[in-house]
């Protein structure tokens, strides 16, 4: 008796085969100058991950940054230890891609996606792109609702919309970083997702432990690229920070996204931008830095399913605050908050100059009873500052201005209010209301 007969449907594999890619993948190493792989192949394109395998057998990862006379240019993500001259070299865009889920929360990941606190990191959840271009302006929802930071400076003067980006500008050690972990611990959004690009190794684990807490790091995502990484993993480092921003978003949430810092970012891009050829500009800075910025930013907002807030810290340059990078950021977000050394070395925290500050959107979440009372608050402020040196000096009578008399009776409890220990929480309510009884 004859074996049954079988019938096999081909079709699915004709069509695999039909649409599938044969073309050559593969190329050789020809040289490396500076931070430079030349290559000859393999097909790629402008960002493209690929892979050198060494006759050791060590993958080393590798990004494509630009062509030069048929050759294509690549940067090491990772060490070069062992590479050779003839070393293999293959396209990976499979690698342009992070594995998103609720698994992330509370975890800390390198550039690459993987952990770095030492636990295992579970293979459920979905593939999402890196390189997402910003939605469209239509696609976006007006902003109309408050993200509640629990710091009263910014809350009552210079309140932040859900959808909201918001620069934090100042120089270093004026408490950035302090002021960032309070906000990531203690604001009203679902999740919070923290880019830490080029940071220093010591301050990252001081920022998790001391800065954010076990209470701010459960609900959570870090991404760390510190400063001794190669200049495309700290940049990737953004772009993954973002892409799992932009995951918790479409699930509705409303996602605080803190970015330290934009400076590193743009001096990574530089780094890149000077070794591909390009010719630098303003300060240094390559014609890619300024492409790059409003890249990331266009990509925090508001929308139909749910929110992402952009903090994103410049750090300027000897208080140069009208340095390329801050003016360029400052020009693409939707206001700023200037942290002055002054301040810092008076001991006042949070170093905020209100006065310099700016919330673009504080108009449109803002009650008319807060609007009223932060207005009258700036008003006192800005009086008294104009006739410091007099009244430091005791060249001013009281009774010359009643307006001047009475901002220098409110100054001792608008700084008492302005003042507030990183460790201390102030609910909305409270804040309103003792904003109302110093603007009353």
């Amino acid at each position: 008796m004859s074996a049954p007969q079988r019938f096999w449907d081909l079709q699915p594999y004709l069509q695999s085969l039909a649409e599938g890619d044969f073309s050559l993948q593969g190329g050789r190493v020809a040289q490396m100058v500076g931070l430079l792989v030349e290559s000859d192949g393999p097909p790629a394109a402008i960002g493209d991950f690929c892979e050198i395998r060494t006759r050791q057998g060590r993958p080393i990862r590798v990004q494509v940054v630009g062509f030069r006379q048929g050759r294509v240019l690549c940067m090491p993500l990772e060490e070069i230890d062992g590479l050779e001259v003839g070393d293999s070299i293959v396209t990976r865009r499979e690698e342009a891609q992070v594995r998103v889920g609720p698994q992330l929360l509370g975890r800390v990941l390198d550039g690459f996606g993987q952990p770095l606190d030492g636990k295992p990191l579970a293979e459920s959840g979905t593939h999402r792109n890196l390189f997402a271009a910003p939605p469209g302006p239509l696609e976006r929802e007006h902003i109309d609702e408050p993200l509640v930071t629990g710091v009263r400076a910014i809350d009552s003067l210079l309140p932040v919309g859900k959808g909201q980006r918001i620069g934090i500008f100042g120089g270093s050690g004026v408490g950035k970083s302090t002021l960032l972990g309070a906000m990531a611990r203690h604001n009203s959004a679902d999740v919070s997702v923290i880019a830490l690009v080029g940071e220093r190794n010591r301050e990252v684990r001081a920022f998790l432990e001391h800065e954010l807490g076990e209470e701010g790091l459960r609900r959570s995502v870090v991404v760390c690229a510190t400063s001794d990484r190669p200049a495309p993993l700290r940049i990737r480092a953004c772009y993954l920070a973002l892409a799992i921003a932009e995951h918790f978003r479409d699930e509705g949430k409303d996602v605080l996204l803190i970015m330290d810092s934009v400076t590193r970012l743009a001096m990574a891009q530089r780094e890149i931008g000077l070794a591909a050829g390009e010719p630098p500009s303003q300060k240094g800075y390559t014609p890619s830095v300024f492409n790059l910025m409003p890249k990331i930013f266009e990509r925090a907002g508001k929308f139909r399913q749910g929110s992402i807030t952009g903090l994103f810290t410049v750090l300027v340059e000897g208080d140069d605050f009208n340095e390329p990078i801050a003016d360029a950021v400052r020009g693409i977000l939707d206001g700023h908050i200037i942290l002055s050394r002054s301040l810092g070395q008076a001991g006042h925290y949070p170093a905020i100059d209100v006065l310099q500050s700016v919330s673009r959107l504080a108009s449109a979440i803002s009650t008319p009873e807060q609007k009223r009372a932060a207005q009258l608050i700036r008003q006192a402020m800005a009086t008294y500052d104009r006739s410091e040196d007099l009244i430091n000096l005791g060249a001013y009578v009281s009774g010359s201005n009643p307006q001047l008399d009475q901002a220098i009776q409110l100054r001792p409890r608008v700084s008492a209010f302005l003042r507030q220990p990183p460790e201390e929480f102030t609910p909305l309510e409270e804040t309103l209301k003792r904003m109302q009884e110093l603007g009353g």
